[in-house]
């Protein structure tokens, strides 16, 4: 929670035949029902809303839910959303004169006071006290996407959610996408009619034409749109990424060319429209983009990661960008980052110095100074995650490996002593073990640049003075490696 003394579930409740919003003390255990299942029933009907996600308003005194999801690519990114004032027990449904299940991504104005959201290709603010809607962009729809992405985007950069409320709540910055231009790729619905139908999805091709992609800024209460103008074909770069810079009206943006090995980061300021250029980071080979940036000292500085020594690094640079220092220091890389601690001095992140198919968590001073220091415990070889209190004092922490289900437990982090267990599966383990089936067995295979780790698992009644078939199945990188000490067998068989 965003008091650091707690974590939120659901719980069934059975006689509201719902949910609970139920809240643990991470000290002391005690549970209390932050909200109960029948808060949440719509009036006129019995059946409390299915949460599919839910968010607070930044003072807690509402309740944003999302339900009755639709899919779009991949993911339920558009369905319903309600709003639950907790002061006066009031439930609303979001956008009511739109269409059902078409809002995505919506979010609280800063004060509270309105929900921003994307239906059918275009931005809407809702003022909840009044339901007055007002409708942001009008030109939405055919080859126009606003405050979200095509198929390319998604997939390959996980943009999905493209808009953003500006720390004061008067403005919104969004991505518009243009997919003129853009192959059509047909695909086949055999399942709404007697008869197939087409469905055109704008899909390019490897070398063809991209959707045309850029970012403005409109005032919440509707206007015109002011775009930036980011130098390079927006048809053959990325604006990957793009965020307020808190307690300011400067958006920083991360522009990405087509190859995929300089990212151009830029400042805008949104009343002027200037530009400034404040890192070029540059591979020979490719760039990853990172959602690592926190801003430290009154943001007069931010964490960036980067490969430049190397290995994949945390560094702290400068708002100007003249200044970087590496904060992460050693021969390996940072896995992912689960917490940075700007009151406390450290980043927390996963790392494997030593033994590539397991994960630890280490801690780094922000400053810089000392070494990588490992928090998991030494005994517990293996696979750890964790998710971190924003103060680091809790966390809730994932164990396995090959041998051992995942095992999942409240801790207090600066000990690492466990609080309260959460999930054993001892009872699958034991399950397991009647079959008495052999466990994993790693090896490594010298190709002559690398040594590349492996693993297998022989049959019960192995015998090695016969042959066997084999079962073979990679679909691994270094980002993403299927050769890992942990429970699971993945895609390998």
């Amino acid at each position: 929670m965003k008091d650091n003394k707690g974590y939120s579930t659901l719980e069934n409740n059975a006689a509201a035949k719902g949910n609970d919003i139920v809240v643990y003390d991470a000290e002391s255990g005690t549970r209390k029902v932050l909200v109960n299942a029948s808060q949440l029933t719509p009036a006129g009907t019995t059946k409390p809303l299915s949460i599919a996600n839910y968010t607070w308003s930044d003072d807690n005194s509402k309740l944003l839910v999302f339900t009755n999801t639709r899919k779009v690519w991949r993911q339920n990114s558009r369905g319903d959303y309600w709003v639950l004032n907790l002061a006066n027990g009031k439930l609303v449904q979001l956008g009511k004169k739109l269409e059902e299940a078409t809002l995505m991504f919506a979010k609280f104005s800063p004060d509270g006071s309105r929900v921003a959201y994307v239906s059918k290709m275009n931005i809407y603010a809702e003022d909840i006290a009044t339901g007055a809607i007002t409708q942001l962009t009008k030109d939405g729809g055919n080859n126009i996407i606003n405050g979200t992405f095509d198929w390319v985007y998604e997939e390959e950069l996980d943009c999905l959610d493209g808009f953003r409320w500006s720390p004061d709540g008067k403005n919104i910055a969004y991505w518009q996408s243009d997919t003129k231009g853009v192959g059509t790729f047909y695909m086949i619905n055999n399942v709404d009619s007697n008869y197939s139908k087409p469905i055109p999805l704008p899909y390019p091709k490897v070398g063809t034409a991209n959707s045309a992609v850029k970012v403005g800024v409109i005032s919440a209460s509707g206007g015109k749109t002011k775009w930036f103008a980011v130098p390079g074909d927006p048809r053959n770069n990325y604006l990957a990424r793009m965020e307020y810079i808190p307690g300011s009206d400067e958006v920083m943006i991360q522009q990405l060319n087509r190859l995929q090995n300089t990212n151009t980061v830029w400042v805008g300021n949104t009343k002027t429209m200037a530009l400034k250029n404040i890192i070029t980071d540059k591979d020979e080979a490719f760039l990853d983009i990172h959602d690592n940036i926190v801003w430290l000292d009154n943001t007069k500085s931010f964490t960036w990661t980067s490969e430049k020594d190397g290995w994949m690094h945390l560094y702290k640079v400068s708002r100007d960008g003249k200044e970087m220092k590496l904060i992460t220091k050693g021969n390996f890389d940072m896995v992912n980052i689960n917490c940075i601690d700007p009151v406390g001095g450290f980043v927390y992140y996963i790392a494997s110095p030593d033994n590539f198919t397991q994960r630890y968590l280490y801690r780094s001073r922000l400053d810089g100074s000392g070494e990588a220091e490992r928090v998991s415990p030494a005994g517990m070889a293996g696979q750890h995650s964790y998710q971190i209190a924003a103060d680091a004092k809790y966390a809730i922490h994932s164990f396995e490996n090959a041998t051992t289900p995942r095992r999942i437990s409240l801790i207090n982090l600066n000990t690492h002593n466990e609080i309260k267990l959460l999930e054993d599966n001892a009872a699958l383990k034991a399950k397991m073990n009647e079959l008495g089936l052999r466990n994993k067995e790693f090896f490594k295979v010298d190709i002559g640049d690398v040594v590349l780790d492996g693993w297998m698992m022989k049959p019960v009644s192995f015998d090695p003075q016969k042959k066997y078939p084999l079962l073979f199945h990679v679909y691994g990188e270094p980002a993403g490696s299927t050769v890992q000490d942990n429970w699971g067998t993945g895609d390998n068989l």
